[in-house]
């Protein structure tokens, strides 16, 4: 599956955002999709997940209530909905198709394909 994630910019905080990622090569609705982020010096950090059915999300405490993941499997697009944007949420945010175990979204996520990334900046 290729990801082709879009939608990053400069923002000032407070603002809003919208990152899509469309999929093409595979069966989109088969993938479990994430969005992730990495700002500069930082680790990846896996920010929000949704299952196939777009039934179940997960968010990292650091964006709930401001962010929100969905996807529309018709359209082979997943979306970021991005809220009270803060300086702190400069990153480069990439999409993926992910596996979770049993684990839970939390502990038990392994990224199966990368797309590439959109860099979101936020001004204060």
């Amino acid at each position: 599956v290729q990801l082709q994630a879009s939608g990053g910019g400069a923002v000032q905080a407070g603002g809003s955002l919208r990152l899509s990622c469309e999929a093409s090569g595979s069966t989109f609705s088969s993938y479990i999709m994430g969005w992730f982020r990495q700002a500069p010096g930082k680790e990846r950090e896996f920010v929000a997940g949704i299952s196939r059915s777009g039934g179940s999300t997960y968010y990292a405490d650091s964006v709930k209530g401001r962010y929100t993941i969905s996807r529309d499997n018709a359209k082979n697009t997943l979306y970021l909905q991005m809220n009270s944007l803060k300086a702190e949420d400069t990153a480069v945010f990439y999409c993926s198709t992910l596996y979770v175990g049993g684990g839970g979204w939390q502990h038990d996520s392994t990224v199966l394909y990368w797309g590439q990334g959109t860099q979101v900046t936020v001004s204060s």
